[in-house]
Parts: structure tokens; C-alpha cells; sequence
């Protein structure tokens, strides 16, 4: 029997957003309300951690003032 190694970097962690303690947990760690983390969910339909940081940082980017007045320009 072959050991399979599966690094923790591997797995995926999933946010369970129906859990308010966790929601809360996985809203804070990625710096933003319990609202925002569950609007997000719903707009790329997944729980992934990875994605949503992916996403967050990205909504974070394209809203910042500084983004908009250069695109407006």
C-alpha cells in the first residue's frame, strides 16, 4: 500500500457561512463584515478560502478612490 502525503497546503479550507461563529472567524481573518463575506460567497458561488480571498482583494482593489480616479481619468 502506497502512503499518500497530502500537505496542509494542499487541502482546502472551506468557510461554512451557515455557522455564525465560523462567519465570523473567516470574515475577520480576511478583514471584512459577515455581510460582505456572505455577499461574496453568493457572487462567486463558493466557500473555497482561497477563492474568496482571491475575490475580496480584487472587489477591494477595483472600489478603492484611488482605482476609480485613475480609470475615470
Amino acid at each position: 500500500m502506497e502512503y499518500q502525503n497530502i500537505s496542509t497546503t494542499a487541502r482546502k479550507e472551506l468557510i461554512d457561512i451557515a455557522d455564525e461563529q465560523d462567519r465570523n472567524y473567516w470574515a475577520a481573518r480576511l478583514g471584512v463584515s459577515s455581510e460582505k463575506l456572505k455577499s461574496a460567497v453568493k457572487a462567486i458561488q463558493s466557500m473555497e478560502f482561497s477563492k474568496l480571498k482571491a475575490y475580496l482583494s480584487i472587489d477591494k482593489i477595483t472600489s478603492a478612490s484611488t482605482y476609480q480616479r485613475f480609470v475615470n481619468q
